[in-house]
């Protein structure tokens, strides 16, 4: 018999230079000795942003000035099941210490990868781990225009590159100009501290080596499962929430969500608007990107709905 969800309020509390606390379990707590986000268990009756305030202020000392919803998670341990209720904070006063005795930690996200934490918290890691804008390459650049165009999105303000594969089948070997162009543009990545992923086939990421790969909504449909790719991120293309919940069945680590506005490359696609959107990312529990009709500017919207950040091709392309 599935145990009644136990409601917790969770932060993942950011400083001005964009490091993370987080908090070492008691020995004798449940999950103890591992590192979570801070926050604690949401009394009945009481608002979730009221009860983040008040184990932000017991635990920490600080006072939480300001939060935006980041996702919700069910997990269902063995003796316990819990649902947390995760927000990003940002902005609080007070310096933050273990007021109950707990160690403490400011963390880079990168850094999060070596602590260990329940499992529920996996896709909080990843959410940190995320950026919060990626570009996608269009189909009509040529090889020639690669690197130039990974510069001119880095100098934009993007924080990672999807490139897209096009004209390959998924049982097509891969051509040495397509290797020469993902080593192109995984190794600018990589020296310009940018999120990388390639938009293709598994049996085309492992042929490249890929660490991570983005699948579309086709290609989801047909995946086993997350033991068919070894890589460190898996992700799909997604346009409604039985998609989403396909993506989160088969291990995905987060999704895009599109259109949530109307485009000029899907003309017939009906906009979920940002309304839409929302409702997708209630349903998810790992970081959900808005792509479709969608611009840099948008982030704060994104967010503001529980998103991970915003995805965008041709808005990168503009002047």
């Amino acid at each position: 018999m599935m145990q009644p969800l136990i409601h917790v309020a969770a932060a993942v509390i950011t400083d001005s230079s964009g490091r993370i606390l987080i908090a070492k379990r008691p020995d004798d707590k449940h999950q103890g000795g591992l590192w979570e986000f801070p926050g604690g268990k949401v009394e009945p009756g009481e608002a979730v942003a009221d009860a983040l305030r008040r184990e932000l202020n017991e635990e920490l000392g600080i006072n939480m000035l300001r939060s935006a919803p980041l996702m919700q998670i069910p997990h269902h341990y063995s003796d316990k099941s819990v649902l947390l209720d995760v927000f990003k904070v940002d902005a609080f006063t007070g310096e933050a210490f273990g007021r109950e005795g707990q160690p403490v930690e400011w963390v880079t996200a990168t850094a999060l990868q070596q602590y260990a934490f329940p499992a529920a918290n996996k896709p909080i890691v990843n959410a940190c781990l995320l950026p919060p804008l990626l570009a996608i390459t269009p189909f009509d650049l040529q090889a020639s225009q690669h690197r130039s165009f990974a510069k001119s999105i880095r100098d934009k303000g993007a924080k990672g590159l999807v490139f897209r594969v096009s004209g390959l089948s998924d049982r097509q070997a891969v051509s040495a100009d397509l290797k020469n162009s993902v080593t192109c543009l995984r190794n600018f990545c990589r020296s310009e501290g940018l999120f990388f992923t390639v938009n293709c086939s598994l049996s085309v990421a492992h042929e490249l080596a890929l660490d991570a790969v983005h699948l579309t909504a086709e290609r989801l449909q047909g995946l086993s499962g997350r033991e068919a790719f070894s890589g460190r991120w898996l992700s799909a293309s997604c346009h409604n929430r039985e998609e989403i919940k396909l993506a989160i069945e088969k291990g995905c680590d987060f999704v895009f969500l599109s259109p949530v506005q109307e485009t000029d490359s899907h003309p017939d696609a009906r906009p979920l608007g940002w309304s839409g959107f929302q409702a997708g990312v209630k349903e998810a529990t790992i970081p959900v990107y808005a792509l479709g009709g969608v611009a840099p500017a948008d982030y704060m919207q994104a967010i503001s709905c529980g998103g991970q950040g915003v995805a965008a091709i041709n808005a990168w392309l503009e002047e």
